[in-house]
């Protein structure tokens, strides 16, 4: 999915999983109260802690296969396709049996992502329905084959989503041995943001350093907390990661954004990584530039 365009875009998971990722001090972030340079040591303070290991080893622990990772946030335009699309590609590049899962039904996006949509015959709907085998719909991956897809429905809305449907299809997953099955949330509060978390084991959180998007995702949040399967079966709560994109600490110096410190402030939940244009060389590079983002999203 990002190796094909000369390399530029770097699978966002294994990015998470480097083990030296901040073994260099750098001197990058401009601190928004003085206005001077703050040098960060890696070495010593966890700014953007390693958490793609945590999640396998909280699969390990609860020895299950099919374990459901769920991106998600409440506001649209986020990066969570994104992210859903880069985190499955990292999983399988690690060996893991991988399916993601489109929940946006109506306006599917993820099979452009992944270089998919001339390949979509049967859907996630046409699976519920009963219209063709979870096989048939599958899409597998042409340069990795840990990777499968499980398109959205272009022609039908929400409501098609029914939970008895939405269980059956995952149980169906985890019979045929998927290690990992990523969920990928449409925005907003609705059906298909409520399936997609309802039976999440781990929640990665997606927001921008915007009032209204850190609102939005501290909502879902709430809904996690309270709605999903875990939360309503009383079992260990479902694992809870923030992922900041589109953070610009030049903005952040001149008081026209919110700083990482602000937002983790404000939804109190371990931070995943800071995704930045400014954090290239710094974190092994998630982009060159949005430019290149939008270019690879749009050639799959």
């Amino acid at each position: 999915y990002q190796r094909r365009v000369r390399g530029e875009f770097m699978e966002l998971a294994s990015l998470f999983a480097r083990k030296n990722l901040y073994k260099y001090n750098k001197t990058f972030l401009l601190n928004s109260t003085s206005r001077k340079r703050t040098t960060l040591n890696f070495k010593t303070r966890k700014y953007g802690t390693n958490k793609i290991d945590t999640v396998v080893a909280n699969a390990d622990k609860r020895k299950k296969k099919g374990y459901v990772v769920c991106i998600t946030s409440g506001k649209g335009g986020v990066g969570k396709t994104t992210t859903a699309a880069s985190f499955a590609y990292g999983l399988a590049s690690r060996g893991f049996k991988t399916c993601v899962i489109d929940f946006d039904i109506g306006l599917r996006n993820l099979d452009i992502h992944l270089g998919m949509e001339r390949r979509v015959v049967f859907d996630f709907i046409s699976v519920i329905k009963e219209e063709c085998s979870l096989k048939q719909a599958l899409i597998k991956d042409k340069r990795l084959p840990q990777l499968h897809l499980l398109a959205a429905s272009q022609t039908r809305d929400k409501t098609a989503l029914k939970e008895d449907g939405v269980e059956r299809v995952l149980n169906e997953l985890k019979n045929q041995d998927f290690d990992f099955i990523v969920t990928d949330s449409p925005a907003g509060i609705e059906s298909g943001a409520h399936q997609a978390m309802y039976w999440s084991d781990t929640a990665i959180l997606c927001t921008n350093p915007e009032m209204s998007a850190c609102r939005d995702c501290d909502k879902m949040l709430g809904l996690i907390s309270s709605k999903s399967k875990r939360a309503v079966e009383g079992k260990d709560p479902v694992e809870t990661l923030l992922l900041i994109t589109r953070y610009n600490p030049e903005r952040v110096a001149r008081d026209d954004m919110l700083s990482v410190s602000d937002i983790e402030e404000l939804i109190g939940i371990p931070l995943l990584v800071s995704a930045s244009l400014f954090f290239l060389d710094h974190f092994g590079g998630v982009c060159a530039s949005l430019k290149v983002i939008k270019q690879n999203k749009n050639r799959g």
